[in-house]
């Protein structure tokens, strides 16, 4: 009964604007292949108005979308029919599963299955039948990086394209008998960067805002069977070291499994966990004095982590609970021998508990790490929650962060408008330095689209140490602010060739724990504008200052005294539509740097056939630092290839070479979805080096090489 007491006030918002649908329930067999031919589709719901969201709400268009649904007791399916006056310029760039589609004809649809208006599932399609998929935590807190277990299919057509969903219900978390969900969907025609929503079609209005959404009944029959699955791994793998000249070729085995534990509570288990298939990190030129944050990609850690979200306004400065601390310690593999989750929702109460048991390496000793997070939604508006994680990576320390939070939003704020007031604390105890072990802050946001405002104040305490967590500047205060005016100029006016502008100025003054001034920052934009035809220009201002209180070796050899540095920095950007199948871009940095000055010239390049079988991209960064400590250069070039045959059936390589490891690094991997949940990859790693000493940039050295095969096969009851 307490989450049916969050419904009514959004429910009744939706209703009066008619955007309730209930689902059919309906019988027979359906096959997921893009053409809506069984009998059973004739009986589903149908929904003729997809309205204009953006760029003029309401307004009407030639690009008519038909869409159908309805529930079968195991699943909720999903049809569009969208016509498209010219059906040729329909866009399509990738294949890839969670592929980049922001340049795509696509269709989209949110649902929240718990009716908090908070959390819930998004799902895409685009014209060749690619997936993405991801978890929602807020409005602004979208992951892509979650892949669950549904199928879709899409077919061009003379009229336009047609595209088939299938979601089960064993894939969602929800709570059974609750008769409507959250629920919306839109859909993007990339040549005209149009949008067309169901529900809330307003320009401050985002997909995966839930509260704005509208209402799905029907689905109070869906079931998850037994509830329970199993997913079994074996893999064979090769490594070669090609400088000891060893080789080593082994088995190994290991696996998942979830159970219902009851109806609002998912249990899940992992045993000899592998991430053999997981796909390499993107590397990055690090020319700051702080670590950088590479995103987690490993699947069985993206299941819930929704959950785990924690305090407003900390964005990569500090994550209390980061998954990449688990399994991996200093750029090596620790072994996970066994790992359990808990997720679900409870009433109110929204629950997520992750225990692992680590093996030990050369660096790491065996041992245990939790972590844990509860929220309470207090109304539809205000949740509070704490979090808390327990245990060391490398197992020689006791460590315990504790850490509490609260968030008050509403999207109608003066109306329609997006407003939220969020803080948090938390606080570390066991094995670690003398000082201040606490750290909270404060933000004010009112995100939206002719004005996007927000005030943040944030301290970390020089002792607060999450050794589960990701925090690279201890024992500072923070306080930013800033905001961006984006004026929409009339289409018939003197500025109708720009769909928007975007005046922004954000500012950024970071001080030590006694209030002395470490670094300031000041970003301008007193150009940026998308042209009505998609372009991207942009012209930036960005004075700043660093005190540094030591050395800092900004490049291999060039050390920086300590001093206090203020310089200037400028950028020129500009890119080309995205609807395109060919894309160009470039962005240069230019004017002061410390003692000196620095160019950074960033590019890339990418073509996509017309059908998305074929994908290029080529990006390149090459910097160059003229400092009196010493010059230096900086590259970092990278190539990505794709072969899709199908959405089900990719090859993709990935090359990487960063002049400051000298390592030039190919990732290639084959993947084949024989079914949605049964895998089977190939993954090929090779390495070079270029010896130290070596000035040609082209004279490598084989190193390394790795060889995987992977199946993976998921059963569910």
């Amino acid at each position: 009964m307490a989450v049916m007491g969050l419904f009514p006030v959004a429910q009744a918002r939706c209703q009066e604007a008619g955007r309730v649908v209930t689902a059919p329930v309906v019988e027979g067999s359906i096959r997921i292949d893009g053409r809506l031919d069984e009998p059973e589709w004739s009986r589903a719901a149908v929904i003729r108005d997809l309205t204009q969201q953006d760029p003029h709400p309401g307004e009407s268009t030639p690009f008519t979308t038909e869409v159908r649904l309805m529930v079968d007791g195991r699943a909720l399916y999903l049809g569009f029919v969208c016509h498209d006056p010219d059906p040729s310029g329909v866009a399509i760039h990738t294949m890839l599963r969670d592929g980049n589609m922001r340049g795509d004809d696509t269709v989209s649809v949110v649902l929240d299955t718990t009716g908090d208006g908070r959390r819930g599932y998004l799902f895409k399609v685009n014209a060749a039948g690619a997936r993405l998929d991801g978890l929602v935590a807020g409005p602004e807190d979208f992951s892509t990086n979650w892949d669950g277990i549904w199928d879709a299919r899409a077919r061009r057509t003379p009229e336009g394209w047609v595209a088939e969903i299938r979601v089960p219900a064993q894939t969602l978390r929800f709570r059974w008998g609750l008769d409507r969900w959250g629920f919306n969907m839109e859909r993007y025609v990339a040549r005209k960067r149009l949008t067309l929503r169901w529900a809330s079609p307003t320009l401050d209005s985002r997909l995966t805002d839930l509260q704005r959404a509208g209402v799905l009944l029907g689905v109070g029959g869906l079931r998850q069977g037994l509830g329970f699955s199993v997913s079994p791994f074996g893999l064979v793998r090769s490594e070669n070291d090609l400088e000891s000249h060893h080789h080593t070729v082994q088995g190994d085995a290991g696996g998942d499994a979830t159970w219902n534990l009851t109806r609002d509570l998912t249990g899940y288990l992992t045993i000899n966990t592998d991430f053999a298939e997981t796909e390499v990190d993107t590397r990055k030129i690090n020319l700051t004095r702080f670590a950088l944050f590479f995103p987690e990609k490993r699947s069985f850690f993206l299941e819930g982590s929704d959950l785990f979200s924690f305090g407003s306004g900390l964005s990569r400065d500090f994550i209390p609970f980061f998954s990449r601390r688990v399994g991996l310690f200093e750029g090596g593999q620790v072994p996970i021998l066994a790992g359990a989750k808990l997720l679900g929702r409870v009433g109110r109460w929204s629950i997520g508990l992750l225990d692992t048991t680590m093996g030990g390496t050369a660096k790491t000793r065996s041992t245990n790490l939790f972590a844990g997070r509860v929220t309470y939604d207090v109304d539809e508006h205000l949740t509070v929650g704490t979090i808390v994680t327990d245990g060391d990576p490398q197992g020689v320390r006791d460590n315990t962060l504790v850490g509490l939070d609260a968030v008050w939003r509403t999207s109608t704020f003066r109306g329609d408008k997006n407003f939220s007031v969020g803080g948090w604390a938390a606080f570390s105890r066991g094995d670690v330095s003398d000082g201040r072990r606490s750290g909270w802050g404060l933000k004010v946001d009112y995100p939206n689209d002719l004005w996007d405002v927000f005030l943040t104040f944030r301290e970390f305490g020089d002792a607060l140490d999450p050794a589960l967590g990701f925090l690279p500047r201890p024992g500072t205060r923070w306080y930013q602010g800033g905001g961006a005016y984006q004026p929409r100029p009339s289409k018939d006016g003197t500025f109708g060739w720009a769909r928007q502008f975007y005046f922004e100025f954000f500012n950024t003054c970071v001080t030590d724990l006694d209030g002395n001034v470490e670094s300031w920052r000041v970003f301008t934009a007193p150009l940026n504008v998308q042209l009505e035809t998609g372009e991207h220009i942009e012209a930036n201002w960005v004075p700043q200052f660093e005190r540094l209180t030591g050395p800092f070796e900004v490049a291999e050899g060039i050390v920086i005294p300590p001093g206090d540095y203020h310089f200037t920095r400028y950028r020129v950007e500009a890119q080309t539509s995205r609807h395109r199948s060919w894309r160009v871009g470039a962005t240069v940095w230019f004017g002061d740097f410390y003692t000196g000055d620095l160019q950074q010239y960033e590019t890339f390049f990418t073509w996509t056939t017309p059908t998305g079988h074929f994908q290029t991209e080529i990006t390149a960064e090459n910097n160059f630092g003229h400092l009196p400590q010493g010059n230096f250069a900086q590259r970092l070039w990278q190539l990505k290839l794709v072969w899709a045959f199908t959405p089900d059936l990719i090859l993709s390589s990935y090359s990487q070479y960063d002049s400051g490891s000298r390592d030039f690094g190919m990732n290639n991997r084959f993947r084949w979805t024989i079914r949605p949940g049964r895998d089977l990859f190939v993954v090929w790693n090779h390495g070079w080096m270029r010896p130290v000493g070596d000035r040609t940039e082209w004279s490598l050295v084989p190193v390394a090489d790795s060889f995987v095969v992977k199946l993976r096969w998921t059963w569910r009851w």
